[in-house]
């Protein structure tokens, strides 16, 4: 009779021309999937924003022309331009020109024949002193950016955590294909070897029976396999792109690597002495931190609408002589004004406060369950990776058991000692044990995977 084991150590050889390695299958997830380019985009849109934050304090070149004519006469011509320079204090500094004129301009508008020129300083002395929307959306637009750093970093260990898990799920589709087939090859050489045994009446003709019937099992097992193994390939392909925008096919003799190429992996202390500060430098609650940073920038800014709004503003005026701006001018020649306003009873600046605490109060709750949590996913991860190297090297032990089994069986019927119903038990016995071995190196090398996705560095490990 044909041992199955043999016949498994043959088929290592077997479609080893164009093999597709998990670091190569992640590297090009990495490079080209449109998920690890949209990370890579988050930074840029983060950079985006900060720019478009900072706008707000661009210096701006302003103009505004008045003119109405009527009746043949120019009743106004007003003219007012010049820079206003915005700071982070707060304050607003000013510098520009007006000039006006016209048969029934306002008396107040009057200005000298050249004009005036003026330069000048708002100042906010009460609300938006220390605080003021566009501060608060600057800092705030630099915590989004630094967001997007950890944004990206938990959008690629999603990606590669899905990614890892197709590619495996494809090598034990393989692994288990490829022994089916060679259990219907072994089935069937025991199906012409047991009727030539009934033929020449060494073996009973209900023997030709079972062996047929093994037959139609394996057959019907490895239909299965194959078709679990095409699924498990297109589902890998999705994964495949180039430059982003190209999905890829996978060559028909691609395989992935062989069981006998690849031993399980072990947790290290890494993992185990220092999981505390792993969790907690998890970019899922670097990211609430952050977010915890935007929502005070609001409970400030909320704080300070509750100040009167006091505008205080001062501009120096100069009538040009010549070429000269501030030949004639004099400290005496100026315009100031104050504006003031306070709501009486406060009743929406109290509310707004008061929702901006109840936000903050509610992530920093948010911010604790995340880390319970992924303390727990974390402290799973290592214990089931733990245990699959505990179950691997036991059943690594078990299949050599039934490979003993199974070879002392066939030994025995070779010797009219044994039925052909035995050795077909001890035959599935000892398949059971080999795709098991297989499902838990699989389940090993996903153990890893969760377990540096729950830490949160499975991109660093890429």
């Amino acid at each position: 009779m044909f041992a199955l084991c043999k016949l498994l150590l043959m088929i290592d050889a077997y479609a080893q021309t164009n093999v597709l390695t998990y670091e190569q299958f992640m590297n090009q997830v990495k490079n080209h999937h449109p998920a690890s380019v949209m990370a890579e985009l988050r930074i840029e849109e983060g950079e985006a924003s900060l720019l478009n934050a900072r706008g707000a304090f661009d210096p701006k070149v302003f103009t505004d022309v008045a003119q109405k004519y009527f009746d043949d006469k120019q009743y106004y011509n007003m003219v007012d331009g010049g820079l206003a320079i915005p700071t982070w204090f707060g304050l607003e500094f000013k510098a520009g020109y007006e000039n006006s004129g016209g048969d029934f301009l306002n008396p107040e508008r009057t200005l000298p024949g050249n004009g005036l020129y003026y330069a000048g300083v708002s100042a906010p002395i009460g609300q938006g002193l220390f605080m003021d929307k566009r501060r608060a959306e600057l800092q705030k637009a630099k915590i989004f950016r630094d967001m997007t750093v950890l944004d990206r970093e938990v959008m690629l260990n999603e990606l590669y955590l899905e990614a890892g898990k197709v590619y495996w799920d494809w090598f034990m589709a393989y692994e288990t294909m490829l022994v089916f087939d060679s259990v219907l090859i072994v089935a069937q050489l025991r199906l012409d070897a047991v009727k030539r045994g009934a033929y020449l009446g060494d073996l009973p003709n209900i023997d030709t029976l079972e062996a047929g019937i093994q037959v139609q099992n394996r057959l019907l097992a490895l239909q299965q396999a194959r078709l679990d193994y095409a699924n498990a390939k297109a589902l890998l392909a999705v994964y495949l792109w180039a430059e982003g925008v190209v999905p890829l096919e996978i060559p028909e003799e691609t395989r992935p690597i062989r069981l006998s190429e690849i031993e399980k992996i072990t947790p290290d202390e890494y993992y185990l002495s220092r999981l505390d500060t792993i969790i907690n430098n998890h970019p899922i609650l670097g990211r609430t931190e952050f977010k915890l940073e935007q929502l005070d920038l609001d409970r400030r800014l909320k704080a300070e609408q509750l100040k009167p709004i006091v505008n205080l503003k001062y501009n120096a005026l100069s009538e040009p002589i010549g070429n000269s701006p501030v030949e004639a001018y004099n400290i005496a020649d100026y315009t100031w004004g104050l504006q003031f306003e306070m709501p009486l009873f406060l009743r929406k600046g109290r509310g707004d406060l008061k929702l901006a605490k109840l936000k903050i109060q509610s992530t920093t709750l948010d911010f604790s369950m995340k880390q319970a949590s992924l303390l727990f996913k974390a402290t799973a991860a290592v214990n089931e990776w733990s245990t699959t190297v505990e179950q691997i090297n036991l059943y690594e032990r078990t299949v050599q058991d039934y490979n003993g089994l199974l070879n002392g069986e066939l030994q025995k019927f070779n010797a009219g000692e044994s039925s052909l119903f035995l050795v077909n038990a001890r035959e599935l016995g000892f398949i059971n044990a080999y795709i098991k071995l297989i499902e838990l190196l699989t389940k090993n090398r996903k153990a890893e995977l969760k377990a540096n996705y729950a830490f949160g560095i499975l991109n660093q490990q890429i």
